[in-house]
């Protein structure tokens, strides 16, 4: 029997997990100096449209793939391999 309990495991996710997700993955800045209701309402939006798992990751690579295509075209620069960031 493993002494770790079972809500600490690596395969549960908390609410304030996926909320930070969310909150990543949202448009808000820490720049904006947010209150807590509109870090709720951006929670609440980023939820509604990417989901409740993982919708950092899939920003992330997304807006990478964006950034390195973007550079690349602002500088004249050979296009990144864009498998190797997927």
């Amino acid at each position: 029997m493993s002494s770790v309990p079972r809500d600490l495991s690596v395969t549960s996710v908390s609410a304030s997990s996926i909320r930070a997700d969310a909150l990543f993955a949202s448009a808000l800045q820490r720049s904006d100096r947010p209150s807590p209701g509109q870090v709720r309402r951006a929670i609440a939006v980023a939820v509604a449209r990417y989901g409740d798992s993982g919708c950092a990751a899939r920003v992330a690579v997304t807006r990478m793939r964006w950034a390195r295509t973007t550079v690349a075209d602002a500088f004249g620069a050979a296009r990144p391999d864009l498998a190797r960031a997927a």
